[in-house]
């Protein structure tokens, strides 16, 4: 822990660390969501399972993800991000353009059609 993140900690829960070398604090930027691997769960879930399945009864739906729950329990692996932060900002700034690019069209083709009335 630095200095600037253990000002943060409470002395109990340094004394806990200490005793617990294996352990580590692993702190979220305040604007992200601590949800993100449980959103991605069930993203997984939706696409392996659910997506293209019938189920006909909630019995049959509520088998299916306990059984894809089990599949997934049985050979547990971490789960590893596949993009650096850099590609992240990349992709968010590609579609930041994006968006602005189609705003500015739809604002032109707004204009061109109230001037023609």
């Amino acid at each position: 822990m630095t200095s600037s993140i253990t000002a943060s900690v409470t002395p109990a829960i340094r004394k806990w660390f200490a005793r617990h070398p294996r352990w580590h604090i692993h702190f979220t930027p305040a604007g992200a969501s601590g949800l993100n691997l449980v959103e991605r769960f069930f993203a997984r879930l939706a696409e392996k399972q659910l997506r293209r399945g019938v189920h006909r009864s909630t019995r049959e739906l509520e088998a299916a993800i306990l059984g894809y729950i089990d599949t997934v329990n049985a050979d547990p692996r971490p789960f590893r991000w596949t993009k650096s932060a850099d590609d992240v900002l990349a992709t968010i700034k590609r579609f930041g353009l994006r968006t602005l690019e189609t705003a500015d069209n739809q604002t032109k083709i707004i204009k061109t059609s109230e001037a023609g009335h």
